[in-house]
């Protein structure tokens, strides 16, 4: 009752909107003439008003004024769209509620539930979400709700694209940014940042970028690996593009993107670890500070990625041929303090003191290779038939390994276990690593799809479209050491499937279109890792021990929207409803140290998102948006799971706030002849979430430790909210813009200094370590521009 409800008071809403779009276009009033944006959400380019379905995009100008480094950044911009931050460079996208928990670093068979793509090549990676530098894109395009037809599987929720500017003939261009800092009021950064334009004949251009930032780091850490502002880093990289075109007909263009990012550590502000916390008496008792974090070792994050793609497009009269071929070599590396995680497992096990205090530093790798071709065929007239046919196949090779160096670790086996014990649990693995795992993956995929559209008449266009899609994925899992189940598998899984999808749009009038959508998207099923047995209590080893696959992720979208513009404003609203089936659920398997995946029957995500804009006079420009989102199970687990997962009828998807809101404004002046200065504020507010399923049972939830030591009792207990608060983010900037390209811009950015909590983090079921993941402080900052 209550989802029907909310369903129909938002129609209601949408209907509204509908009806006072149109009469502001009978109002008397001069024609709108704005400047459309040119998107590629269809493959081919169309207005973003004439798209039949909710897109958002994000220009160049808009990544400026609103200060966006990252991908995070963005998505508190666009109604509907959400990130979930893990860390340095690991998060989870999801758009219109469709998420399925969080992602954690030793998960590499979990898929992307939101698509991601550099200009024409998919890029995605489940946790680790490509953070490309924003520095010379045209636009980053959010295109919400299911998009298997064109962009295939990871798109079951949307597609992120970020497009950037492209070689162009016969001009010379380019720009210089620098940027400084200050984070938290005592760590500097900045960036440096450069992009050119070269013509090479009249046939030929040449497009370079590069950049360096370094991050400014906010977190202190106490122990012996501590020190302040750990958790700094830095990214650089660069483009390079070349572009020849012989004729109006053909044009190849190869490209070259390289981007490193390294972090220090972690955005980790920890409320209780095993070796600090409140109950200790024969050591220190500590309570943390707002972003402070305890280390026996540093920690550390990189990725380095490797894109090279070629896109050819040949105009064969009437239509336009393409091929897209890439590569993705990728090798990401994180390093953790574990710890907490090996010394808890160790005081189970009865080891002394000296033995729980071992530092222990997990490491993972993940070792990508990606191939993948796509061959499109579109139309390329002007009849009120278009279409687009193609064929699309990918070769994914994925190691994912894991170890855990303990050094001196094996000896305090032997002597408590008995001799001969560590070496016996190896498995062919190093000495002095009580955990061990090698996960190599082939994934491989094959798909072709089609989209006809027809103009019925001027104002009513029908259009359907759907992909077939074949996949097999196999993967093998080889472990060793005291914590492992020393398992040496092979697993494989296979599936395919078909997505539609159907759309109308009506103009109610030149500037008012009506847009109705139905379509099917998907997410590849997979294999679930064995759980660590030895590090399972009974109850855990019983509850979680049965899901060893899952199945495709399907999921029915049902949207209708408006889209209008008039003289100083354009307005965009959509409602839609999600029939989701088989939701791919992440659940942290408790005591195990172990994740799981597992379908869940039945759920849904509905609501209303909306985008304003107004320029009221000259100079003065308003933008609002915001999304109201019921994203609930629809299915209860019996028995125990029903606590254990937190699946449960009327419980919230994970990670996704029920209404984010976006208000921007900014007032331009001429203060002489030659330059013009602006002032900008913005506001976000993000609403509450939970990190997974399971926090909203049990909460306020208490996490009793069970470890003695160092004084603390076996019963010692922590208890936390773990409803994530709403935070409110409030963005100051001002500047001066010179006629010869010259931009000079001061800003702050958090100028309420929220201490903003992103997920929760917990280690071994909350046993060894609790905390969150924390948004970046106040930052001051001034940037200087240039193009030419």
């Amino acid at each position: 009752m209550h989802a029907r409800m909310t369903l129909r008071a938002g129609l209601s809403t949408l209907a509204l909107a509908i009806t006072t779009s149109a009469a502001a276009q009978n109002a008397p009033a001069e024609q709108y003439d704005g400047n459309a944006i040119i998107v590629t959400a269809t493959k081919r380019n169309t207005s973003i008003q004439d798209i039949p379905f909710s897109i958002n995009a994000q220009t160049a100008e808009d990544i400026q004024k609103s200060g966006a480094v990252t991908l995070e950044d963005l998505s508190r911009n666009v109604a509907g769209l959400s990130v979930q931050n893990l860390g340095p460079g690991q998060s989870q996208v999801s758009v219109r509620g469709v998420s399925a928990g969080q992602v954690v670093r030793d998960q590499p068979g979990v898929k992307e539930q939101v698509g991601v793509y550099l200009d024409e090549s998919v890029i995605s990676l489940s946790l680790f979400t490509p953070d490309l530098d924003l520095f010379d894109l045209n636009r980053v395009e959010t295109l919400r709700g299911p998009q298997g037809t064109l962009f295939g599987s990871g798109s079951v929720g949307g597609t992120i694209r970020y497009i950037t500017n492209q070689p162009k003939l016969g001009t010379v261009e380019g720009s210089v940014e620098a940027n400084l800092n200050l984070v938290d009021g005592d760590d500097i950064g900045g960036h440096l940042k450069g992009a050119i334009n070269i013509p090479m004949g009249d046939t030929a251009a040449l497009r370079a970028v590069g950049y360096y930032t370094r991050y400014g780091g906010f977190i202190n850490a106490i122990g012996p690996a501590g020190g302040d502002d750990v958790n700094s880093g830095e990214r650089y990289g660069g483009r390079l593009a070349l572009t020849f075109e012989p004729s109006d007909n053909f044009s190849i263009t190869p490209r070259i993107v390289y981007q490193k990012v390294k972090a220090d550590g972690f955005n980790r502000q920890e409320i209780y670890n095993l070796y600090a916390n409140p109950y200790t008496t024969t050591r220190p008792a500590v309570t943390f500070d707002e972003r402070q974090q305890y280390l026996l070792l540093r920690e550390a994050f990189e990725d380095e990625t490797l894109i090279a793609d070629l896109n050819i497009n040949v105009g064969l009269g009437g239509a336009k041929l393409t091929s897209v071929t890439s590569y993705i070599d990728r090798n990401i590396l994180v390093s953790r303090d574990a710890s907490a995680l090996t010394g808890s497992v160790s005081v189970d096990l009865g080891y002394p003191a000296a033995g729980v205090l071992l530092p222990s530093n997990l490491v993972d790798t993940t070792d990508l290779e990606t191939w993948s071709q796509e061959v499109r065929l579109a139309s390329d007239n002007d009849s009120p038939f278009q279409w687009v046919v193609g064929a699309f196949y990918s070769k994914i090779d994925r190691v994912y390994a894991q170890r855990l160096p303990t050094p001196g670790y094996d000896a305090f086996t032997d002597a408590t276990l008995g001799a001969g014990t560590a070496a016996a649990t190896r498995n062919g693995f190093p000495a002095d690593s009580p955990y061990n795992a090698d996960l190599p993956y082939d994934i491989k995929q094959f798909a072709i799809f089609g989209e006809l559209s027809y103009d019925i008449t001027d104002a009513l266009t029908a259009t359907a479209g759907g992909r077939y899609y074949d996949f097999k994925e196999t993967r093998s899992f080889k472990s060793g050491g005291l914590f492992s189940n020393l398992d040496n598998r092979t697993d494989s899984t296979k599936s395919n499937g078909f997505t539609p999808r159907f759309l109308l749009s009506y103009d109610i009038s030149k500037d008012v279109t009506i847009n109705a959508q139905a379509s099917k998207g998907f997410r590849l099923g997979g294999v679930n890792d064995p759980l660590n047995l030895p590090l399972c209590s009974p109850g855990d080893a019983a509850l979680f021990g049965g899901f060893q696959s899952y199945k495709d992720e399907t999921l029915w979208n049902y949207e209708l929207g408006v889209k209008s513009g008039g003289r100083g404003f354009t307005f965009n609203a959509a409602g839609f409803y999600n029939d989701i089936r088989n939701l791919q659920v992440t659940l942290d398997a408790g005591t195990c140290s172990s994740r799981i995946v597992f379908n869940v029957p039945k759920a849904h995500s509905m609501g209303l998102e909306f985008e304003l804009g107004l320029n009221p006079t000259e100079g003065l420009d308003f933008n609002l948006s915001g999304s109201i989102i019921e994203a609930e199970f629809d299915t209860t687990l019996p028995g125990a799971l029903t606590t254990a997962t937190g699946i449960r009828d009327g419980n919230r998807l994970p990670s996704v706030p029920k209404f984010q809101l976006s208000a921007s404004g900014s007032y331009e002046w001429p203060v002489s002849d030659t330059a013009k200065a602006y002032v900008g504020a913005s506001f976000q507010h993000v609403g509450t979430r939970y990190t997974q399923p399971a926090d909203q049972e049990n909460n306020p939830r208490t996490f009793v430790h069970g470890l003695p030591f160092g004084g603390a009792p076996a019963g010692a207990s922590t208890t936390v909210n773990l409803q994530l608060p709403d935070y409110q983010l409030v963005n100051l900037s001002a500047g001066v813009d010179f006629d010869n390209g010259l931009s000079l811009i001061a800003y702050v950015n958090n100028l309420f200094d929220e201490n903003a909590l992103l997920s929760f983090d917990r280690e071994r079921g909350g046993r060894a370590r609790l905390g969150y993941t924390v948004g970046q402080p106040r930052t001051f900052g001034i940037t200087a521009r240039k193009t030419f």
